[in-house]
């Protein structure tokens, strides 16, 4: 596609293209397009979508000096990101701008897009299900989208640290060295969506927290996206203590699998129970993916499907259901 974009004042063109046209190369480099200025315009010519938001990067910018406003590298890097947020939100929602080995991060099966769907409209979204199905690869990706956008100034990635069946006995080294085994899995996810670099920056900066569930404790998270992973493994006062964390313009994400509960025998898992506790209230989804929605290695699916035909993993009993609780475990939503 190749489209031509008449500047509406050709005496600043040297301001709205930047210093030896360095404007104009950031637009090239971050949305794969060609541009080419002469005679007051400039054509762009790429895929109709990449052209697409080049257009509506160069109206931005030409806005800006309507009204006077300077145009500088920071505004043009705002500008592409807005115009991408933009077309996400018009191509569809299962996508985020987010990229992983190359690949935008995108729902790949029907769940996970109800999934995605969730967590743009709701500020508390609870997923469960079993290994596999990208509860928390795409709550991070989500997160991640929601940062870059400017649509949250933190990320909080939290996980209770219980060991799965096995007794590890003191581990060596400080504080962050104990927990760093439990907060693995997060930091993989991260460094599939962000280079080592920008994770470390963001960290040293309080951007990006990676920590254990009991550091949440006295905290109020405004602007925010806070994610508890392995949620069936907290306690009902530990989950109580992680949802009244939420401040003031943040989203909260719980995830967990409810068939691989690591709790001392006769413990009721924080995640079962809020299910039953938060029945009826307004601005929150309980989502549940399937074995359908597993995306690991095929032999993942056919794993779960036989445990599950054998009774499944010995799990702790949950807490009987009481008066106007919410007993089905297969619940899709709470709304």
């Amino acid at each position: 596609m190749e489209l031509s974009i008449v500047l509406e004042q050709p005496q600043k063109a040297a301001e709205l293209f930047g210093p030896s046209d360095r404007h104009l190369r950031m637009i090239r480099d971050a949305l794969g397009v060609q541009i080419f200025a002469r005679d007051g315009q400039v054509k762009v010519t790429g895929s109709a979508r990449n052209v697409s938001r080049a257009a509506a990067v160069m109206e931005t910018l030409q806005r800006a000096q309507r009204h006077h406003r300077p145009v500088t590298a920071d505004q043009v890097a705002e500008a592409i990101s807005g115009a991408a947020a933009a077309d996400a939100d018009h191509a569809g929602r299962e996508m985020l701008d987010v990229y992983a080995a190359g690949h935008l991060v995108a729902a790949r099966t029907a769940g996970q897009k109800r999934y995605i769907d969730a967590l743009q409209e709701h500020d508390l979204v609870f997923c469960v299900g079993p290994a596999g199905t990208g509860k928390t690869y795409l709550a991070v990706a989500f997160a991640v989208h929601m940062l870059k956008h400017h649509r949250a100034k933190r990320l909080i990635l939290a996980r209770p640290a219980v060991e799965a069946g096995e007794k590890l006995g003191f581990l060596p080294g400080d504080m962050q060295a104990k927990v760093n085994p439990y907060l693995r899995p997060l930091f993989d996810a991260l460094h599939d969506m962000m280079d080592y670099e920008q994770i470390r920056r963001f960290m040293v900066n309080d951007v990006i927290e990676v920590i254990p569930l009991a550091f949440m404790r006295g905290r109020t998270l405004n602007d925010s996206v806070i994610i508890l992973d392995e949620a069936q493994n907290t306690t009902a006062s530990q989950m109580l203590m992680f949802l009244t964390r939420m401040g003031h313009g943040s989203k909260m994400i719980v995830t967990g699998d409810d068939s691989q509960i690591d709790l001392e025998p006769g413990t009721t898992s924080g995640l079962d129970d809020a299910r039953q506790r938060l029945n009826g209230i307004q601005g929150l989804s309980y989502m549940r993916l399937e074995k359908a929605d597993i995306v690991r290695h095929r032999l993942v699916q056919n794993i779960v499907e036989a445990y599950e035909r054998n009774g499944g993993a010995k799990r702790s009993p949950a807490r009987p259901a009481g008066p106007g609780e919410l007993p089905n475990p297969d619940a899709q939503n709470v709304e």
